[in-house]
């Protein structure tokens, strides 16, 4: 099994111990981005629909950089602080899927890193 690490500088760095993603045979798996802006490091946060798009753009970027898009994704993972907003965070992350969408599950948390509202990852897969 050869793990290939992706990095790419369009994405934001790291903020703890872990990779952007993995690629393992084929298989992409992405870690949670938050609303960070790669070139600043500041939030990108001023409403839902605003970060939630950042993240998006974060998780494309790092799908990108190992050649992968939004039509290899087959699972996402959403991590709210506020279920309250599920309809709106949804309707953003929607754009990115116009077909096929993958499996996913959204879950409420208590708290995320930097206080940010969404932090979304992803498994890709090719072939």
């Amino acid at each position: 099994m050869a793990k290939e690490i992706i990095y790419t500088d369009t994405a934001p760095k790291p903020i703890g111990p872990y990779s952007q993603a993995v690629k393992v045979n084929g298989t992409l798996f992405v870690s949670g981005q938050i609303a960070l802006d790669p070139e600043t490091g500041e939030l990108v946060n001023e409403n839902i629909t605003e970060e939630t798009h950042a993240v998006m753009k974060n998780l494309d970027a790092i799908l990108q950089a190992a050649d992968y898009t939004f039509s290899d994704v087959v699972k996402c993972s959403i991590f709210v602080r506020d279920m309250n907003e599920f309809g709106t965070i949804n309707e953003a992350y929607g754009r990115y899927f116009k077909s096929d969408p993958p499996a996913r599950e959204t879950v409420e948390v208590s708290m995320l890193p930097k206080d940010v509202q969404v932090e979304i990852s992803c498994i890709a897969v090719k072939g």
